[in-house]
């Protein structure tokens, strides 16, 4: 744990008691804080008492008085689409609002590192998509050439979970939007931005306020380096505003589209090869076409992103390659589950949206696509071309029916995982990927796009073994 600094003897209150949330009260009652907590279900109450903390209901008269900061935990709207009223009323009394991450870097450094040789370090990755990859990724890597690391936020253990960093180390953290928005503080040693594409928009209300939230990172405590994904405009727009002038090397700018040019620093992919370039001159080059953990464009771009923040870490081009081949993947996202009888089939259950989806759909071929769910704002407009692969749609989801008319590309209604998984498998041929990749969320039918993916992986398992 890292106990929170500076709010020693202060009333802190502690808005959302799920794992963030909780972490934060822990983090914060360690460093001295008077906690208050307070959760709508009686059931995240519960647990928050039985660990002794005091459940106050934040939206009674009073209850904010003397409160020197609001914690919040990222599902609680903040501004967008309208403030939670605990919020709102901390708003108007004055009181800072705040999150889990504004106390990590608020409370990271400690006077022990006055007798480290290597300073920690942090390395914070946002975008809409590839954040969950590249964060393991740059972990991995890390892991691999023998330096201390931990990986935290939105992926692993909460930030506050953390153990104080030891000397040398580097802890990476993905962070969403949720988090990025409401930091008070955001001073990162390398941040990364991976990509933008709609998500989230009705939380930020509209693309502006959501590249306002990712755009916090690099905004609020200036990173020593920069790792910025330019294959849209609001990428480049980010990297031409971190930098003072065309040769400044402390923004390092990456593409999976364009080969990259001039006088600075740049990582880009092209027929899956990773090039480096800097100061006008080749550094470093990787065969991604072998590298099986990382299927596809999309996931070369997550390796430029990775392999150009742990150059900034000072890492060498052939000890990173030597990483890519033992990166085994993220569950849930372009996982290899199974192969039979020159059938794969592949999990990307986290490809909860219509651009996620469309970058899986082109790593592969021939491929059995099981789709489906929650539909996110926009419908499907996006997804016509990238379906040029598919074989055959089997669709799930309460609304399978609906979802199938708006694909181009032969569909089945299945309903239900264990249906389309069955009839996919039974179709499928030598060659084929069984692939799912939903374009949709998951709550339609399952608690989150985790439980999603191991129901195919089950379903996977019980069609294999018949």
């Amino acid at each position: 744990m890292i106990p929170v600094q500076g709010l020693e003897g202060a009333r802190v209150a502690v808005l959302g008691l799920g794992r963030s949330g909780l972490s934060a009260a822990r983090a914060l009652q360690a460093g001295g804080a008077k906690v208050s907590c307070w959760d709508d279900d009686p059931a995240a109450r519960a647990r928050a008492e039985r660990e002794g903390f005091a459940c106050v209901d934040l939206n009674t008269p009073g209850a904010l008085d003397k409160i020197t900061r609001l914690i919040v935990s990222p599902g609680i709207p903040h501004l967008y689409p309208a403030p939670n009223p605990v919020v709102a009323a901390a708003l108007d009394a004055g009181v800072p609002v705040d999150n889990d991450i504004g106390l990590f870097f608020q409370s990271f450094a400690t006077l022990a590192w006055d007798h480290y040789d290597v300073a920690p370090r942090v390395v914070a990755v946002t975008g809409s998509n590839g954040k969950s990859t590249t964060s393991a990724l740059i972990h991995h890597i890390l892991e691999h050439v023998g330096r201390p690391c931990q990986l935290a936020g939105n992926i692993g253990r909460g930030v506050l979970d953390l153990d104080p960093a030891v000397d040398g180390e580097v802890v990476v953290l993905e962070l969403s939007s949720y988090q990025t928005e409401l930091a008070r503080a955001l001073t990162p040693d390398v941040a990364v931005f991976t990509n933008l594409s709609p998500d989230h928009l009705d939380r930020h209300a509209g693309m502006g306020g959501y590249y306002a939230a990712k755009r916090r990172l690099f905004s609020e405590g200036g990173p020593d380096r920069a790792v910025i994904g330019v294959d849209e405009a609001e990428g480049r727009f980010l990297a031409g505003q971190m930098s003072e002038g065309p040769s400044d090397d402390r923004v390092i700018r990456i593409s999976a589209e364009t080969k990259l040019s001039g006088p600075g620093w740049q990582v880009f992919a092209k027929k899956g090869f990773l090039s480096e370039y800097r100061r006008g001159k080749q550094v470093g080059s990787i065969d991604l076409r072998s590298i099986q953990g990382l299927p596809g464009s999309h996931n070369h771009q997550n390796a430029c992103a990775a392999y150009a923040a742990c150059r900034a870490l000072g890492l060498a081009p052939r000890v990173i390659e030597a990483a890519f081949h033992s990166f085994g993947g993220l569950p849930h996202r372009s996982q290899t589950v199974a192969e039979a009888n020159g059938v794969r089939f592949v999990n990307d259950s986290k490809a909860t949206n219509v651009d996620s989806a469309a970058k899986a759909l082109a790593a592969f071929r021939n491929i059995r696509w099981i789709c489906g769910g929650l539909e996110k704002e926009g419908g499907l407009k996006g997804l016509a071309e990238a379906q040029g692969a598919v074989r055959k749609a089997y669709v799930i989801g309460r609304e399978a029916a609906h979802f199938a008319m708006q694909l181009t590309t032969e569909a089945e209604v299945c309903g239900t995982m264990e249906k389309a998984v069955a009839r996919a498998a039974a179709e499928a041929e030598e060659g084929d990927v069984v692939l799912l990749a939903p374009a949709a969320a998951s709550f339609d039918q399952y608690d989150n796009f985790e439980r999603r993916g191991e129901d195919f992986v089950a379903q996977v398992q019980k069609a294999l073994s018949e």
